[in-house]
């Protein structure tokens, strides 16, 4: 990483490949357990349709199935518009890495979606929950055990992790927290993807246990354009997280984020693998 590149920057960089395709690599900036972080993953998926020189509009969804860990080293992105129409331009995206044999293994399949948005009638029906500043909470710190966690700014509003893993039933599965990059990073659509993976295991908040866990299928909706995350800055997003039901083994977790201007600038969910 030079000097002048920010740790995300660098965690995203992709290199032309030939078509449709982009070479990039891992960094340990952002490494979790047995990989990369997913919110990373999803970034680095959104960057190729956004470097993409036949890209139509912004994104507004992305949906990223983690198939298998991504391992540490180069990769290859491919990104392919399918399908073009008026205002919607269709795409598919995977990860690729040489396997034992040479032949390409694929860790990660995807599917966006960008749009040319009409300047129309909108509103709201999520408004952003009351919260203190950021600025009078304090952060979660550096040193949390995984790599990828010291690259972000976490302010904890409600439902922190718990304070013993006793396996003790928790009320609920909701957190609210504010969170931006670390060092502090303007806002863009590859930025948003990550953020919305950034919250910890709902079944660690409902269990208090630890249990290995890992998203399955990520979805990300994207409400704002460029004009609302420029107006964002570099500030905090505040990010809120729930689930809906746990059962044989995997969860469903929907989560909001909002600029601190109140905006709501993307929702997600996703299904998340659990082991007993």
């Amino acid at each position: 990483m030079t000097d002048a590149l920010h740790p995300f920057d660098d965690a995203i960089a992709l290199e032309p490949a030939g078509a449709h395709r982009y070479a990039g690599r891992t960094t340990p900036a952002y490494w979790n357990m047995v990989g990369p972080f997913g919110g990373i993953t999803a970034a680095t998926l959104l960057q190729a349709i956004m470097q993409h020189p036949d890209r139509l509009g912004e994104p507004l969804s992305l949906t990223v199935n983690y198939a298998g860990a991504v391992a540490e080293g180069p990769f290859t992105v491919q990104a392919v518009p399918v399908r073009t129409n008026r205002s919607t331009q269709h795409w598919t995206l995977s990860i690729t890495q040489p396997g034992p044999d040479g032949e390409p293994v694929t860790a990660t399949t995807a599917t966006a979606v960008t749009a040319a948005r009409r300047d129309t009638w909108s509103d709201s029906d999520t408004p952003m929950p009351a919260a203190p500043a950021p600025d009078t909470l304090e952060p979660l710190g550096p040193g949390l055990g995984t790599a990828w966690l010291d690259r972000y700014d976490l302010r904890p509003v409600a439902g922190n992790m718990p304070q013993r893993w006793d396996g003790s039933r928790g009320e609920g599965t909701l957190t609210q927290l504010w969170m931006r990059d670390a060092p502090a990073r303007p806002l863009d659509f590859c930025a948003l993807a990550a953020l919305a993976d950034v919250f910890y295991p709902r079944v660690w908040l409902r269990r208090a246990l630890r249990v290995p866990a890992g998203t399955v299928s990520l979805t990300v909706y994207f409400h704002a354009g460029s004009a609302q995350l420029q107006a964002s800055g570099a500030g905090h997003v505040l990010g809120q997280a729930r689930a809906q039901e746990f059962r044989n083994g995997f969860f469903d977790q929907t989560a909001q984020l909002w600029n601190h201007g109140g905006t709501l600038l993307a929702t997600s969910h996703q299904i998340v693998y659990y082991k007993e």
